[in-house]
């Protein structure tokens, strides 16, 4: 059967809408475990997007909300087409993560009749073994079985898988406890009819538990015998919690507190999580939140803490069941024995209920280090919670290296780092940092990777000829290395009878000379104490010509641009060689587009529309050949090019969404709409059209997702938009001032109308009459379903409030605002922040701070005390009081220290003792210059200095930087005129070295250094010359390209602006080009003093581009590209050329002379003879088509000689226009008349219009042949 395969992600399934195809490679049985290589089956949908088919991840919901979004395929199909689209069961559970592994999905419903005819299958391993066909005699292959821990819920049956297939039919016994497992004596166990799977039932009585114990099944035959992997069973246990009495737990507010789970042992381990007695969930952060291990921890108490109780929940998972712990009830001590909500929003919270901070100390784990092993694959998950007052916050670190950003994940509020599929450059040392305001602690975690035994090289099954030689490879890696026992038929090789055709050679068993008696199936058991792993790999010997497996003469329909492989699945033995044709051609398939497997799999890595027509598969072997053949038709993909945008619309008016649709015309294009994943209904209100939506008089019930679904019976594409119908909320009214108290005011309102948008905030705002009067500021900030709130006041402010409403579409306008409220006076609670102390002068100091608000002056006539004194002396302080923001202390020495303190006052007193900030006086120029300059010439544009550094006390200020100034003093090239202007260079910090770049070659340069500080520069140092070598010249200027005719081009250039050396040349590279076709680079090279150039052209039709440099010793400098122009005349000129030396041409003229000439004879006899005949009374009327003759057999005439006869077409340069032609390239392609194209070629110049106009002007009169198109284009 020839397959058409796209990626291959996941594992074998069960039965679905595939089944039926996957039995045309098995012959009914279950597809084996190997036979997609660990992937599973699954039908397709491609989907187009920006060229490439997506194959993506079968995940749960569909995003929406985002303009023009094109959806995640499988994620769509399987949340928005539950009735259209059907998805095939995994075999196993997924790997880690969402999206591990990829589904190819098609379009449910009937399939079309191609599906059976094309069978897309996941492709054979691509260097896995050729499966043999059931006729054929062979070994049992185990196609399935149980996990190795297995668990069971002990309310069910049990049921231990055991299938294998093979000819004859294999027979199958068990071992239980490495012990022969008599199944026969149980009555309670039984064995399914063709089939080793055990079913245990306890239906009439019996414990699971007995049954407990390692299983493992051998599936036997006359060829050789296979083993399952050992099969732990082991029976789910929910065990009750015991009972116990909690007395209430007391704590201090602000401490930290751990509530213990300790929950039963189950297995598998059960689901831990918090609730309160009355089943609500315990609301968690970063302050509270719940352990990897099931505890509840608190990195600090708060009073609200124990408003509820707290009971640890376990689920478990087999027997559905969530089991209760008795309920934790605290009991929190505090200064403040009132619970006054609005301190959760006050700024300081912890300060305001009296609560001392603390620095972080970690809660889980304990000390400073620990360690942890995690197997290879697995996921590390790694937990530091600390306490602390702040809340400490945590971060993840890992030393030497960083976190490995596409496997780390943090989760709990960053308190645990999870980093999945683990691998062994994982190891290492992690740390997280606790920190807050006061402090930070860390803990160092060493992480060891180990590893259970996985596969390098798996042993395959073995199929070969009588005679021929073979291997069984078993490599496998772990940590520690694993150890390699082979078995034969499920016995150790060494207690096996003896072959000379086989030789064991470690992790290799060695055939040779097979014969049939050498068939046989061979176990390779690896392992560490971390696992094992258990394979089967049989040796079949067979003698069989080439056969193929599949129907033949499928038709296969794929889309443009998908990358497709194409399957022939054939069998023989000796193992036969595959080649692949195509339309019957001679030459083998490989190479280019094409890639031939080793299997035979023929890959097309990107279909094109030359990929269709007929391929030819041809297997051979000593024994004869076999071949099969493919159609293969290409289709242009499904392609929604303009997608529905997302709108917000008002209600009652009118929405359109758009949905432009590209398809495939040979394929039925249907084009539906979905809203909210469901199929939309077109009411009365909705115009669908063909590419778009419209909805009348939007309702809020029209809001949600719509998607345009277009599809065809090959692939589809989804796009989505979000249509929101919002409104602003009304403003909030009626605000209400009560429970006034010093420091505090409670503040109602009603809420308004929210326009069908929930109102999500509300921002309380405050203005006072004092400092800034009429500037509203943000006081705090409510949830929307509050509307009465505790407002913490400052001292001495008269406040006035207003509310303001918040939704998703915006704010509201600001209600009233309230009445007046002013709070009494206190002394200031703060000192005003950001205190600098900074020299303007080199004597002098400035104070400078920010001062306070009015919610932290607490009184009248805020002032400032400042103080100052000179740092690491005993002498007093300096202080005055200060009104404003700044202070300037004078006659102070040149940059020296000073401690400095700003303290806030007003009438009612002075503020908190204020910190200490360091500031310093003013800084002077530096009194020395850097010594000992040195420079070495690196290149021709940059110079490397060294020097010595100035004594600290000579800086007289800040070190900013070193700098180098540095000029052109001339160039070494004589007449060359040269800017002068200083550059400079800065070396920031305490450096001794540094690099001067982007410097002219060939010149001769001055360079002087300095010291720079914060006030300016120092001396400059002793001038230094040096000297740039010769480097490469820059562009030449002015490159222009003429062309004064069809045989020649023109080229003239200017010297280069910088010529960086002494000029030896010019270098003029070109080359010919046509369309897409380029002829042979030719380089010409020239003197410096040459400036002009003639190309003589080789034909009237090609373009040339022109590279043009300049070269000094040291070689080519920068080069100048340009391009000949397209000759305007060029293609018509041809086609006149050629039209003359066409025969049809020549003979056409002949005719027309001969004609005019007897016509002119004729009129001249009847002049002669004074012959009458009619005149037209208008000359200007043309001979009509219906009388070209008067009826008394005479011409009209006209006595305008000049004027062309009737049916004659004459252009302007006197040529004779082509008639309508029946082979017009119009007729092939867009047409329209001939134009350049970009490339400069001619096209369309033998096009005749579509609506067969009368041409114009000087176009091509020759018919169109494709000998001449081809011709004229070359």
């Amino acid at each position: 059967m020839v397959k058409i395969c796209l990626e291959c992600q996941s594992e074998p399934e069960e039965r679905g809408p595939g089944s039926a195809l996957r039995e045309l490679l098995t012959d009914g049985e279950t597809a084996s475990t190997d036979t997609c290589s660990g992937a599973r089956l699954t039908d397709f949908c491609a989907v187009w997007d920006a060229g490439v088919l997506l194959v993506s991840a079968a995940g749960k919901g569909a995003p929406s909300g985002v303009t023009g979004r094109r959806l995640n395929e499988s994620e769509t199909l399987n949340s928005v087409r539950e009735a259209q689209f059907q998805q095939l069961e995994a075999a196993r559970p997924r790997g880690p993560g969402r999206g591990a592994r990829g589904l190819v999905l098609r379009m449910a419903g009937q399939p079309p009749p191609w599906a059976y005819t094309a069978v897309l299958l996941c492709a054979l391993s691509l260097g896995g073994a050729i499966e043999i066909p059931m006729d054929l005699s062979q070994p049992p292959t185990i196609t399935k079985q149980s996990v190795k821990d297995h668990i069971v819920d002990p309310r069910d049956n049990i049921l231990i898988e055991c299938e294998a297939k093979g000819n004859p039919a294999p027979s199958f016994h068990w071992t239980r406890n490495s012990k022969f497992f008599n199944i026969a004596k149980d009555p309670r166990v039984s064995m399914r009819r063709r089939s080793g799977t055990l079913v245990i039932d306890f239906r009439s009585g019996g414990r699971p538990e007995e049954y407990e114990g390692e299983y493992q099944c051998f599936a036997r035959n006359k060829f050789g015998t296979a083993l399952s992997n050992r099969i732990r069973l082991q029976v789910s246990k929910s065990p009750l919690w015991p009972k116990e009495n909690l007395d209430p737990v007391v704590v201090q507010e602000g401490a930290p507190l751990t509530l213990q789970c300790n929950p039963p042992p189950g297995l598998p381990s059960p689901v831990i999580f918090w609730m309160s007695s009355s089943m609500e969930p315990i609301s968690q952060d970063k302050r509270v939140s719940q352990g990897h291990n099931g505890d509840l921890y608190f990195s600090n108490v708060m009073l609200q803490d124990m408003q509820t109780d707290y009971s640890c929940n376990a689920r478990f998972h087999f027997t559905h069941t969530i089991q209760q712990k008795n309920p934790f009830t605290l009991k929190v001590l505090t200064n403040h024995p009132y619970n006054d909500s609005s301190l959760r929003n006050h700024p300081d919270m912890y300060s305001a209920r009296g609560v001392a901070e603390r620095t972080p100390s970690f809660m889980y784990p304990q000390g400073t280090a620990s360690s942890q092993m995690v197997l290879r694959g697995m996921d590390l998950l790694l937990e530091c919670i600390a306490s602390g007052v702040p809340t400490p916050d945590i971060a993840w670190y890992k030393k030497g290296g960083d976190l490995p950003s596409d496997k780390a994940k943090f989760e709990n509020f960053n308190k645990a780092l999870r980093i999945t599929n683990v691998s062994e450059e994982d190891s290492g040392e992690y740390f997280c940092l606790a920190s807050n305001k006061m402090g930070s602690i860390r803990h160092t975690i060493s992480v060891r990777v180990k590893a259970a035994p996985y596969w390098l090289d798996e042993p395959k099954n073995l199929i070969l000829a009588p005679g021929e030689d073979g291997r069984l490879v078993c490599r496998a890696n772990g940590n520690p290395k694993p150890t390699v026992q082979w078995m034969v038929n499920g016995e150790p090789l060494q207690s096996a009878p003896p072959n000379p055709n086989r030789e064991v050679a470690g992790d290799t068993i060695i055939f040779r000379d097979t014969q049939i008696s050498s068939r046989a199936v061979y176990q390779c058991n690896t392992s560490n104490e971390h696992g094992y792993l258990l394979a089967n790999a049989f040796v079949s010997v067979l003698d069989v010509p080439p056969r193929m497996l599949s129907p033949r003469n499928q038709l296969i329909r794929v889309i443009l641009y998908n990358r497709t492989r194409l399957d022939c699945p054939f069998f023989g033995s000796p193992i036969p060689t595959l080649r692949w044709f195509k339309n019957g051609q001679g030459s083998n398939l490989d190479g280019g587009n094409y890639h031939v497997y080793e299997n035979g799999s023929l890959e097309i890595k990107m279909i094109r529309k030359e990929d269709q027509g007929i391929y030819t598969c041809v297997a051979t072997n000593i024994l004869g050949k076999a071949e099969n053949q493919v159609r293969l038709e290409v289709k242009d993909p499904t392609r929604i090019y303009r997608m529905p945008e997302d709108q917000i619309a008002k209600r009652g008016t009118t929405v359109q969404l758009e949905c432009r649709v590209k398809h495939d015309p040979s394929l039925k294009l249907t084009v539906s709409w979905l809203k909210d994943d469901e199929p939309l209904y077109i009411s009365n209100r909705m115009k669908k059209e063909e590419d778009s939506l419209t909805i009348f008089g939007v309702a809020e019930r029209d809001q949600g997702s719509y998607t345009c679904v277009a599809s065809t019976e090959l692939d589809q594409d989804l796009a989505k938009a979000y249509l929101t119908v919002l409104g602003r909320p009304d403003r909030p009214r009626d605000l209400e001032l009560t429970d006034l108290a010093e420091r505090s005011v409670r503040l109602t309102w009603i809420p308004g109308d929210d326009n069908n948008s929930p109102i999500t905030d509300y921002v309380v705002q405050f203005e006072e009459d004092q400092f800034q009067p009429g500037v509203w500021h943000d006081h705090s900030k409510f949830p929307g379903s509050v509307n009465s709130a505790v407002l913490r006041l400052s001292p001495y402010v008269n406040y006035q409030f207003r509310v303001i409403a918040i939704n998703e579409v915006g704010s509201s306008h600001p209600s009233l605002p309230s009445e007046r409220y002013r709070t009494s006076g206190a002394p200031p609670e703060s000192n005003p922040s950001d205190v600098k102390g900074e020299g303007t002068r080199k004597n002098n100091m400035e104070i400078t701070w920010t001062p306070m608000n009015a919610t932290s002056a607490f009184g009248p006539n805020l002032r400032y005390i400042v103080k100052w004194r000179r740092r690491e002396t005993r002498e007093t302080w300096n202080n005055v009081t200060v009104w404003g923001s700044r202070y300037v202390v004078g006659q102070t020495p040149v940059y020296v220290p000073y401690e400095i303190r700003v303290q806030a006052e007003n009438d009612f007193g002075k503020g908190p003792e204020p910190d200490t900030i360091i500031g310093y006086s003013g800084e002077d120029y530096p009194r020395a210059a850097p010594t000992d300059v040195k420079i070495r010439v690196l290149n021709s544009t940059a110079i490397s200095l060294q020097w010595n550094r100035v004594y600290s006390d000579t800086v007289q200020g800040q070190l900013r930087e070193y700098r180098a100034y540095y000029w052109r003093e001339s160039s070494l090239l004589k007449n060359l005129w040269v800017s002068q202007k200083r550059q400079q260079a800065g070396f920031p910090g305490d450096r001794l070295r540094g690099v001067v770049s982007r410097l002219f070659p060939y010149s001769n340069y001055k360079l002087e250094m300095v010291v720079v500080n914060g006030r300016g520069d120092g001396p400059r140092s002793e001038t230094k010359e040096f000297t740039t070598p010769e480097g490469v010249p820059s562009a030449p200027r002015r490159f222009r390209v003429r062309q004064p005719n069809l045989e020649t081009i023109n080229l003239e250039w200017d010297h280069p602006e910088h010529p960086n050396g002494i000029l030896i040349g010019y270098t003029l590279k070109y080359v010919a080009f046509n369309g897409t076709k380029v002829g042979k680079q030719i380089v010409e090279n020239f003197s410096p003093n040459q400036t002009k150039f003639m190309v003589q052209r080789a034909d009237p039709v090609s373009r040339y581009r022109f590279s043009l440099s300049a070269r000094t010793q040291v070689g080519s400098g920068e080069a100048v590209t340009e391009e000949s122009p397209a000759p305007p005349n060029e293609a018509y000129t041809n086609n006149q050329a050629d039209i003359a030396t066409q025969g049809w041409f020549i003979g056409l003229m002949c005719a027309i002379a001969l004609l005019v000439l007897i016509l002119l004879i004729v009129c001249f006899i009847k002049r002669s003879r004074g012959g009458k005949y009619p005149v037209r009374e208008k000359k200007d009327v043309p001979l009509g088509p219906e009388d070209p003759k008067e009826e008394d057999g005479s011409f009209d005439y006209s006595d305008e000689d000049n004027k062309p006869l009737q049916g004659s077409q004459t252009s302007l340069d006197g040529t004779i226009k082509q008639q309508e032609s029946d082979d017009s390239l119009v007729d092939y392609g867009e047409g329209g008349e001939g134009q350049f194209n970009e490339d400069g070629s001619f096209i369309g110049q033998y096009t005749v219009k579509k609506d067969k106009e009368e041409t114009e002007g000087n176009e091509s009169s020759e018919a169109t042949s494709p000998v001449n198109a081809i011709y004229s284009l070359a």
